[in-house]
């Protein structure tokens, strides 16, 4: 099929300007995927998801997918990546994932407005961020890597003991956000072009660590 490629378990459809997941898809690979790549496509619905039962790893970045997102029961389900969405609700995002996929391990939501990360919204701060660690380590108690980052042992601690008071509230103008995303990105641009860091500056905008184990590595590629 046109737009297809599979190698052994790991099926990837990228850049199709799909909507919804094609039928064909989970017809002819359903079965046999371990890994499923969907990124850069327009989807909005997950449906076409229910016949890809053996899932470990799904990158689903640069989609349309909103607080509407439902994924099926995906139990062998270890690495999720909803990088760039538009996700602005956390707490019903994880309460979900905690009930349809119970071996998540990795999870990365770099790029939505639930995602209070500086480095895409200049009035977040690094506390900001923390606190949105505390609370998601609190909601998915399995986690191992969140986002770039490994989760510490003080981190489940915290999360333990504070994480259900963390919770992230939801930004009351989307529109003010992705501005304020615009413009945090082109002052890195222009900063990055200045003192000649354009080497450090694509480290910053790297979103997806996808390391072949999610548990090994965390770096960008």
């Amino acid at each position: 099929m046109a737009g297809v490629v599979v190698s052994g378990a790991q099926v990837s459809y990228i850049s199709q300007d799909c909507e919804e997941i094609p039928e064909f898809l989970g017809r002819k690979y359903g079965h046999m995927a371990k890994r499923l790549d969907l990124s850069f496509n327009l989807l909005r619905s997950l449906e076409g998801l229910k016949t890809f039962s053996y899932l470990e790893e799904l990158i689903l970045d640069n989609n349309l997918l909103g607080n509407d997102l439902l994924l099926p029961r995906l139990p062998h389900l270890h690495t999720l990546t909803l990088n760039k969405n538009q996700i602005s609700e956390l707490e019903s995002l994880l309460d979900h994932l905690a009930e349809v996929v119970p071996s998540l391990q990795y999870l990365s939501l770099l790029g939505n407005m639930a995602c209070p990360n500086e480095l895409v919204c200049k009035e977040k701060d690094e506390d900001d961020y923390q606190r949105y660690r505390y609370f998601v380590l609190h909601k998915l108690t399995n986690l191992k890597f969140l986002d770039t980052r490994k989760v510490t042992r003080r981190e489940r601690e915290e999360a333990v003991v504070r994480g259900a008071f963390m919770k992230v509230v939801k930004p009351k103008d989307a529109k003010a956000f992705w501005e304020n995303a615009a413009t945090s990105t082109m002052e890195n641009i222009l900063r990055a072009t200045d003192s000649s860091e354009t080497t450090s500056y694509k480290t910053q905008r790297c979103f997806v660590p996808l390391p072949s184990h999610p548990i090994r590595s965390t770096n960008c590629v």
